[in-house]
């Protein structure tokens, strides 16, 4: 469906263990029915927020070929991490990876990003030393200052003083450098060795409680993931209705890739960071660009905006620049699930229903609870819902992500300024 840098990536480990809205309280009221009785219908044994049910089995209705819709199939997107699953499965697969020593030791940590600082380099060229090989596996299991500095660098960008791990010049709607710096700390592996990585973690996080947590050095994080019942039957339905159904993720594409086989969705239905591979199959630091953007460091990633551009060119084959303009009501997806900031643009795109997970994220939340064209859905987190966020969502402010970093007022398509929002979906 998609040109790749390896036509089918193989893993006998991964087989085995993968195998194993808003409406207004006056719009809820005057609700359609749940479904004409031709399309499949959402489990009414799983609860949704509110007539969220309602309004997305009236989009499946409306738009499934199961309802005598003709033509191309429907589209419907879904980021990964916090939107289909619990908890983020890249956190899990790197620390799996920190904790049994699989980073390799890079000839030089500066090298590894494009916008890495001097004083990110220094430090962890301090904390993991220089003892080991190049090439060979870093003691991370055991070396904590070693273990930090990475996850540090990883969760916010600074080392573990404080400093910018990051520096210069990027487009801030299309990339963000730790995100991308999450493949390239794989530099070296095969695609099936880190697909096993990711496998492993997987089981390991799927078996712990909910609730559960782990250290990593000093840092504590989630310990547990788990696929949400509402999306998967989410994802089952629209699949049934008809629809093609993608993982759009700003995560790397084969850890990607060994979840969203969990819900029924396949490699080539799966969109996230692609690396590079050299002559041997290994991962390189660079990765695949989108819109006219060749291979690079990171400049193009599936990140806010780069979600739009990668649906564009990997769904709807457009070329070139023109990937990262929104396209008529014909070339974009039906339905967009997000949780983030990060799924702004592309769940924002959707002609049908744009499905968003609470998680206080200020763009993304405006947006929803603004409302322009009635078809946001909101929906507390499905596990572990968030509280009420307390005051206003910075709408008029402070919610919108600029491409040149930092903050403003967001904007609506006619130019007005969206104003501030109230949490009224926790």
């Amino acid at each position: 469906m998609r040109n790749r840098n390896v036509a089918a990536w193989t893993s006998a480990v991964v087989t085995a263990l993968v195998a194993t809205a808003l409406v207004s309280p006056a719009a809820a009221a005057t609700s359609a029915p749940t479904g004409s009785g031709k399309c499949p219908q959402l489990s009414k044994k799983l609860p949704w927020y509110g007539q969220n049910r309602a309004q997305l089995q009236r989009m499946i209705d409306e738009r499934g070929t199961c309802d005598g819709h003709h033509g191309p199939r429907p589209v419907a997107a879904f980021d990964w991490d916090n939107t289909v699953a619990k908890n983020d499965v890249t956190d899990a697969t790197i620390a799996w990876s920190l904790k049994h020593d699989k980073i390799l030791r890079p000839a030089s940590w500066k090298k590894t990003s494009k916008w890495m600082t001097d004083d990110a380099d220094k430090a962890l060229t301090a904390a993991c030393g220089t003892a080991v090989p190049v090439g060979a596996p870093l003691p991370t299991s055991t070396d904590t200052d070693c273990t930090d500095e990475i996850f540090n660098i990883r969760e916010s960008g600074t080392t573990m003083s404080g400093a910018a791990a990051f520096a210069g010049t990027w487009n801030h709607r299309r990339t963000v450098p730790q995100y991308a710096w999450v493949p390239q700390l794989f530099a070296g592996h095969t695609v099936p060795e880190l697909e096993s990585y990711a496998a492993a973690a997987r089981k390991e996080a799927l078996a712990a409680p909910i609730g559960a947590t782990q250290k990593l050095g000093t840092h504590t994080l989630p310990g547990y993931v788990r696929y949400y019942d509402q999306q998967r039957d989410l994802i089952r339905t629209l699949q049934k209705a008809g629809f093609d159904v993608y993982i759009v993720s700003a995560g790397s594409e084969p850890v990607t890739e060994v979840w969203s086989r969990g819900v029924g969705i396949d490699r080539a239905h799966t969109i996230a960071i692609r690396s590079v591979l050299d002559r041997k199959g290994r991962i390189t630091t660079y990765n695949e660009g989108c819109g006219g953007v060749g291979r690079t460091q990171g400049e193009a990633i599936p990140y806010i905006d780069g979600k739009r551009c990668w649906i564009n060119q990997d769904i709807y084959h457009v070329k070139g620049k023109s990937a990262w303009n929104k396209q008529r009501g014909d070339r974009r997806i039906a339905l967009g699930g997000g949780d983030a900031d990060t799924d702004v643009t592309f769940v924002g795109d959707a002609t049908g229903a744009h499905l968003v997970l609470n998680r206080n994220k200020n763009e993304i939340m405006c947006r929803a609870y603004d409302n322009a064209d009635g078809r946001w859905v909101a929906n507390p987190m499905f596990i572990e819902p968030l509280p009420r966020k307390s005051g206003t969502y910075p709408c008029s402010t402070a919610a919108d992500n600029l491409p040149q970093g930092g903050f403003g007022p967001l904007l609506r398509d006619d130019g007005s300024v969206v104003p501030d929002q109230q949490d009224t979906v926790y």
